[in-house]
């Protein structure tokens, strides 16, 4: 069996394997997508594979949807030539149960593949015709928070930004110029409306995505590349509109005894890749079933019955940005943001495993979210936060069927700590004059900056997951030598006051000070940072 246009025609052999296949014509609903796109995605990984073209596999399904999704990578070209284009777009998503059962279906939603490429003019001039379209209705995101980013810690551009702006829209190459560059073919084509949707784990994540686009369009007209009206049509949010959304689905990197299970059932060639961007994705997705997405319903174009997909809500814009906040900085992220580097500190590679075995961490990640997120989340009302922070810890945080790895979780840390600390730390400022009541928070950014020293408890070295601050952080954090605590002096003050990090200054919070300390006892030596978990958890 393979899994190609081709493949899928031999239903029954698929059938006896027990994986399901669409309901719907595949090659149909790619070629309406191709002639009249309403939907493009932007970032085209496992995330947005399992669960943005699930939510649309869904759709198609229920027949209220017409036309699948166009992919378009603007990151990692590896990820179409490996994945998309040997197997017709098509994935097989195998969602992964508590209980060790799980389903397999194909998802036939992925219409084209797209390389964002400028130096490519056949996929730079499609990219344009998509975007020139009228029927073009939304464009989606699953970027991470980097994929925004503009600016480096100390608000200088990044090397690629500025060739960027000083290049133009022909050459862009960031994912925030390359969408510009598309904006303005679509202005050019005849100003037509479009929602922009960023579906990553950000705070405001809409307002991020339409600050990044206003800035490279401000600077392009300084530059004059583009003119006024560009600027107004990008400006106008009745015309170029960006949601706001909250996401979630724990989506681990696709592991190989799935692959050898898919291969054992019949199907050809399912082993996962890392491609040269170090994009950990197979042909196959494995995720929990738990899945949510809250959407602002602000969509000047129309939008597909977005709603009547599996975990969609839509809401205005206050309900999401609750929900985000309930989501990202309280209940779900900051516990992996916690405790995930120190699991790869202490040595385990699950974070089920971590939390089943291991009583500190477990409590740890319930002080976390219990008892220092919830008392200070707001209610978005249309999910309970007791309720959403009850799920995780009954049933989704002891999956060890998903096998998602605390060196996973410790990717890109530097872009979140603000996001899923600092508003927490900010609200028990506001609440508390400071807060410095404060224990487990504190407890994992001392965690994540030991975890960055890449020595774990026993003494051993061990690779960092990519983050693009790591060498930032490690040049300033080179001095420290762990088993020596007299090493550590000041290294750690341009980060914790670094309010472009953590969207406050932690020593005026209250909590710096606080981190230094737990920072220290983590150095003393072998064990050192097991006993500082469990000097702090048990109190």
């Amino acid at each position: 069996m393979k899994l190609t246009m081709g493949g899928i025609k031999d239903s029954e052999s698929w059938k006896k394997a027990g994986i399901t296949l669409p309901g719907y014509n595949v090659e149909e609903v790619s070629e309406k997508a191709k002639g009249e796109p309403q939907w493009i995605h932007f970032g085209i990984g496992n995330i947005f594979r399992i669960f943005i073209g699930g939510i649309a596999d869904g759709l198609l399904e229920e027949g209220v949807m017409d036309r699948g999704i166009t992919c378009v990578e603007t990151f990692d070209y590896d990820v179409v030539d490996k994945i998309y284009e040997p197997y017709d777009n098509l994935g097989l998503s195998v969602i992964l149960h508590g209980d060790g059962t799980r389903d397999y279906k194909v998802l036939g939603s992925l219409a084209e593949a797209v390389k964002a490429q400028s130096s490519d003019p056949g996929q730079w001039n499609r990219l344009k015709e998509i975007f020139a379209n009228p029927s073009l209705q939304l464009v989606s995101f699953t970027i991470t928070e980097k994929g925004y980013a503009l600016q480096k810690a100390d608000g200088t551009w990044f090397p690629f930004v500025e060739a960027d702006i000083q290049n133009g829209p022909d050459k862009a190459v960031g994912a925030m110029a390359v969408l510009t560059a598309m904006l303005y073919e679509r202005y050019q084509a005849g100003g037509y409306p479009l929602a922009l949707v960023s579906m990553d784990n950000c705070s405001q994540n809409g307002a991020r995505l339409r600050e990044s686009v206003l800035t490279m369009t401000e600077e392009w007209q300084k530059a004059g590349y583009v003119d006024a009206g560009f600027v107004s049509y990008v400006s106008d949010e009745k015309i170029v509109a960006f949601p706001w959304t909250m996401i979630d689905k724990i989506t681990p990197r696709p592991s190989e005894q799935i692959a050898e299970d898919l291969e054992n059932l019949g199907v050809e060639e399912m082993h996962p890749v890392i491609t040269g961007k170090k994009t950990y994705i197979a042909p196959f997705i494995n995720a929990e079933k738990p899945q949510y997405l809250v959407i602002e319903d602000s969509f000047p174009n129309g939008r597909p019955a977005l709603e009547k997909g599996f975990g969609v809500y839509l809401a205005d814009r206050k309900t999401v940005n609750l929900a985000e906040r309930m989501k990202v900085t309280v209940c779900l992220n900051p516990v992996h943001s916690a405790t995930g580097p120190l699991g790869v500190v202490l040595g385990y590679d699950l974070f089920a495993h971590m939390l089943n075995t291991d009583e500190d961490m477990m409590k740890m990640a319930r002080m976390v979210a219990y008892d220092e997120g919830l008392p200070v989340v707001p209610d978005p009302g249309i999910l309970s936060p007791q309720a959403f922070v009850d799920e995780l810890f009954d049933d989704r945080f002891p999956n060890e069927y998903l096998g998602d790895t605390n060196l996973r979780l410790a990717v890109d840390v530097s872009q979140m700590v603000g996001i899923r600390f600092g508003e927490t730390i900010k609200a028990y400022a506001a609440k508390y004059g400071d807060a410095s009541r404060l224990t487990a928070i504190p407890l994992g950014i001392a965690g994540w900056l030991r975890y960055m020293l890449a020595v774990d408890d026993k003494g051993n070295k061990y690779e960092l997951a990519p983050d693009p601050m790591n060498g930032e952080i490690q040049e300033q954090l080179k001095d420290i030598v762990v088993g020596r605590p007299e090493t550590f002096t000041d290294q750690l003050k341009p980060i914790l006051s670094n309010e472009r990090m953590f969207f406050t200054d932690l020593y005026q919070a209250g909590v710096g000070e606080k981190i230094e300390g737990m920072f220290r006892e983590m150095l003393a030596g072998p064990g050192a940072v097991k006993a500082t978990v469990h000097k702090y958890v048990c109190r």
